[in-house]
């Protein structure tokens, strides 16, 4: 008897969205740091090439490039301007260059790249800030992507679209011109550079020299000003060196975003810019979040991978254009799949945690920063996810609970969506779980770049209606639709 292949009351939509290799953004470029014969880099020998270039050569090579390239990028000569600053030091005492030149030597050291070349998958879905303009019965949402590019580096990208009326989801056009955003100087946290320091091992005495002198929130020129006071006893802090690097790390991998105001948020792509995800940005679960006076402030746990070590790092935005990224301290904070829940419970920030790789475990945090021990809530138990268990994304509030789909892993490492029910005043505790799969990859979704998976990041509850998004074996992304009401009757129907 063949295994079943996921639940038959849910339907699959005709939705798919493919890797698209025409969406790209621009990236800085630098030859090779290698040395070369004479002593130079090769970053050096070719600024000294297009400095020998004729003014007419330079005149007809930056004329093709920009008739190349202009309308496949926004603001694409501040872009070139931009590179140019960054590798102007290069030049030394030279005289100053014409503005054509300056543009031309900024695009050698650019390049395309393709964000979703290799695959596209693990999405989210969260309502819409903006739900102006509809019919009845409709909503709007946001849907994030994880795009994978050359060298398996991931980013963030979005699409919008509209669910409604009942069980219609249609996606809007996301534009062919992506735009990456500019870092923006943040407004740091001391506490979380207290336990972001104590858990990378530094000199606690060293980093309170810096901290203690610090406001409890305080800007880079704030830091700047207290590390050059550490920098001046070096020769009497064996360790002040170490402890500044440290500091300077944690600095750069906690930033703000910002994107032009006239782009839509399809065209909008969070690129890695810091230390700790220089090596990809993955799997962002967003959640739409209420606090206790009805504010409402857009979150996503994401997991940073610098080549060598993942942790889960926090955005938060009201509107999808302005973005905080911030890294999170505690035992909880590790690993992969971190999923909040959409308000305060009990006074506290909630989350789904795996921290041990293999078990779903709820964690609380007095500030949505520092994420203490974790309460274990759900273990493998059918044969589908016996390697390993994890969420699929915020929970969902219900009626009758929390709503969470989960993922399992089963024989030959298949990846099958399932789902849960916590109850809604103590969510440590289960109410429910369904034995079978709520999807199995079907025979159309098994081959891809990592075969046999389905899995999702977040879903979305509207007018009775449980809209999933999903990843095909990291190739695809698909939509499937539920009604609500028959998901909790079979959960509860299985707790019984």
């Amino acid at each position: 008897m063949n295994p079943p292949r996921g639940a038959t009351w849910l339907t699959r939509t005709p939705i798919e969205l493919n890797p698209d290799p025409r969406r790209v953004i621009t990236r800085l470029f630098v030859p090779g740091q290698e040395i070369i014969a004479g002593g130079g880099s090769r970053a050096a020998a070719v600024v000294k090439r297009i400095l020998a270039m004729t003014d007419c050569d330079v005149t007809e090579a930056l004329q093709r490039t920009l008739a190349d390239f202009s309308s496949r990028h926004r603001g694409f000569t501040d872009t070139l301007e931009r590179h140019f600053d960054l590798v102007a030091h290069r030049l030394g005492s030279r005289a100053t260059l014409t503005g054509e030149r300056r543009l031309l030597m900024g695009a050698f050291f650019t390049n395309e790249y393709a964000v979703e070349a290799a695959a596209l998958c693990n999405p989210s879905m969260v309502l819409h800030p903006d739900q102006s303009g509809l019919e009845v019965g409709e909503a709007r949402f946001v849907m994030s992507l994880r795009a994978v590019g050359e060298g398996h580096l991931s980013c963030i990208e979005f699409r919008t679209g509209v669910v409604g009326p009942g069980t219609l989801v249609r996606l809007d056009d996301p534009g062919e011109v992506l735009v990456s955003g500019h870092r923006r100087p943040p407004l740091y946290d001391r506490n979380l550079f207290r336990g972001k320091l104590a858990e990378l091992g530094d000199d606690l005495e060293s980093a309170a020299f810096v901290l203690d002198s610090l406001p409890e929130h305080f800007t880079p020129t704030d830091l700047d000003a207290a590390v050059a006071a550490l920098d001046e006893q070096i020769l009497t802090r064996s360790t002040a060196r170490q402890t500044i690097d440290r500091i300077r790390w944690v600095a750069a991998s906690n930033y703000d975003v910002e994107f032009p105001e006239d782009s839509a948020v399809g065209e909008r792509v969070l690129w890695p810019l810091g230390p700790a995800e220089s090596h990809g940005m993955e799997d962002a679960r967003f959640v739409r979040f209420t606090d206790d006076s009805g504010s409402v402030t857009y979150y996503a746990t994401y997991t940073a991978f610098d080549g060598t070590h993942v942790e889960p790092q926090l955005l938060e935005t009201d509107d999808f254009r302005m973005f905080r990224v911030t890294q999170l301290t505690g035992p909880a904070a590790r690993n992969k799949g971190m999923a909040l829940f959409p308000r305060l419970i009990g006074g506290r920030y909630a989350a789904l945690s795996r921290w041990d790789r293999e078990n779903n475990a709820l964690v609380t945090s007095p500030d949505c920063r520092s994420w203490g021990s974790a309460v274990t809530l759900q273990f493998p138990v059918e044969p589908w996810e016996l390697l390993q268990l994890g969420n699929c994304g915020s929970p969902i509030e219900t009626r009758e609970g929390w709503l969470v789909f989960t993922h399992g892993v089963g024989p030959m490492r298949v990846y099958s969506i399932g789902a849960i029910l916590l109850d809604l005043d103590n969510p440590a505790r289960l109410r429910a779980r369904l034995p079978d799969p709520v999807i199995l990859p079907n025979e159309a979704e098994r081959d891809g770049y990592v075969p046999n998976v389905v899995y999702s990041c977040g879903a979305v509850l509207h007018a009775g209606t449980v809209v999933l998004p999903y990843g095909v074996s990291d190739t695809a992304i698909r939509v499937a639709v539920m009604e609500l009401d028959e998901l909790l009757e079979r959960l509860l129907a299985a707790s019984a």
